[in-house]
């Protein structure tokens, strides 16, 4: 590639993201998605092993980073004039950050809850509950919800990785299965 060409493809890549975001934001106004959210940035990797559900001081949490990630992501919204019709969240306390920060609520749903440490038959469960409730929101048009959850769960959902407060808007397909048509980067 000649020096020319790289720089045009250097002044066409802000434009790529904004085509990206844009159809984002279409999407969610056009309703029947969902924009399922890894939680935003809590450093480290797993629970400490006196971990215990509803006690923060036992589990990893949002840095200062991540809660101002979280504040970015819910002014990103209001920027654009979107307002999620429902917030579900893991229960867990950096998820359920995540979604407050950001949107200033958010209901627990164990359905979105981390599989580590939970059985095969309760996550093959959740991961069921939250193809048929995606199925339901797909069939609403003019709306849109929002889902704070866990890296594993969304790897589990789509087949795919997330960072840290990347969001995937998704549909069900006709046979219910779960369609990644847009991603929201991190700012």
């Amino acid at each position: 590639m000649q020096r020319r060409d790289w720089l045009l493809a250097g002044l066409a890549w802000p434009w790529a993201l904004r085509a990206a975001e844009e159809d984002a934001v279409a999407r969610l106004r056009a309703g029947g998605v969902v924009v399922a959210f890894r939680h935003a940035l809590a450093p480290g990797t797993f629970d400490p092993p006196e971990f215990r559900l509803g006690d923060c001081r036992t589990q990893r949490n949002l840095n200062d980073e991540g809660r101002a990630q979280a504040r970015r992501l819910g002014a990103w919204f209001r920027r654009q004039g979107l307002a999620p019709a429902a917030v579900r969240s893991s229960p867990w306390c950096r998820c359920l950050d995540t979604a407050t920060l950001a949107f200033g609520q958010a209901e627990a749903w164990a359905a979105l809850g981390s599989p580590r440490g939970s059985d095969a038959a309760r996550n093959a469960e959740h991961l069921q509950d939250l193809r048929t409730a995606l199925a339901g929101a797909s069939a609403r048009p003019g709306r849109f919800e929002v889902w704070v959850t866990h890296m594993f769960v969304l790897s589990d959902l789509v087949g795919g990785g997330t960072a840290s407060g990347e969001g995937l808007v998704l549909q069900a397909d006709a046979a219910g299965r779960p369609q990644i048509l847009a991603r929201l980067t991190p700012a």
